[in-house]
C-alpha cells in the first residue's frame, strides 16, 4: 500500500511553535484539505492535540501509546506507525503521514510520495523536521503562492515521488 507523507516547512525547517502552525496561510490549508480528504491521516498525539478534532471526510489514526488518550468520536489510535498505516490500508484511498516531525522521519523510508510546502520565510519556533533527502526523487511544482492580504508569507507546494526501486 504506497505511503504519503504531507507537511508545510519554512525554509529553516520549522514546522510549530507553541503546539500550533507558526503561520496562518489559508491556501496551504486549502491544498492540505484538497490532498488528504477521502484518504486516511496518521498523525502523532501532539498534532492530534494541536487541533483535538476530527479531520472531516478522512479517517483519523493517532498514533499513542497511550491507551487512555481520550479522542474525538471516530478517530481511530494505533500504538505505532506500522499498526496505523495497517489499519489505514484496511480503508479506501491515499494513507497520509501528517505530523510530528518523529513520525513523518519514520514514516519517510517507506514513503512513495511527499507533499512539500516551503514557507519563504525562516521562521522561529520550536518544532523542526528532518531536511529529506529527495535528490533521488522525481520531483514537481504544483504551485507558487506569492504574499497577498490573506498569506503574510509566500510558498511554494512540490509533490516528490519516489521510483519505485528506491524504497527504503
Amino acid at each position: 500500500m504506497p505511503l504519503s507523507i504531507i507537511y508545510a516547512r519554512s525554509q529553516n525547517y520549522c514546522i510549530g511553535r507553541n503546539g500550533d502552525l507558526p503561520w496562518d496561510l489559508p491556501d496551504e490549508f486549502a491544498h492540505f484539505t484538497r490532498t488528504t480528504t477521502g484518504g486516511a491521516v496518521i498523525m502523532g498525539r501532539k498534532t492530534y492535540q494541536d487541533h483535538n478534532s476530527y479531520l472531516s471526510g478522512r479517517v483519523n489514526i493517532v498514533v499513542s501509546r497511550n491507551s487512555y488518550l481520550t479522542l474525538a468520536p471516530k478517530v481511530l489510535r494505533a500504538s505505532s506507525l506500522v499498526q496505523a498505516v495497517a489499519i489505514a490500508a484496511r480503508e479506501r484511498g491515499e494513507i497520509f503521514v501528517i505530523g510530528g516531525s518523529g513520525l513523518l522521519t519514520e514514516a519517510f523510508p517507506g514513503a512513495t510520495t511527499a507533499y512539500e510546502t516551503v514557507v519563504h520565510a525562516d521562521i522561529e519556533g520550536d518544532t523542526f523536521v528532518t531536511p529529506f533527502d529527495f535528490s533521488s526523487w522525481r520531483t514537481e511544482q504544483l504551485e507558487e503562492h506569492p504574499v497577498d492580504d490573506r498569506h503574510a508569507h509566500g510558498f511554494a507546494i512540490y509533490r516528490h515521488v519516489r521510483d519505485a526501486g528506491d524504497q527504503q
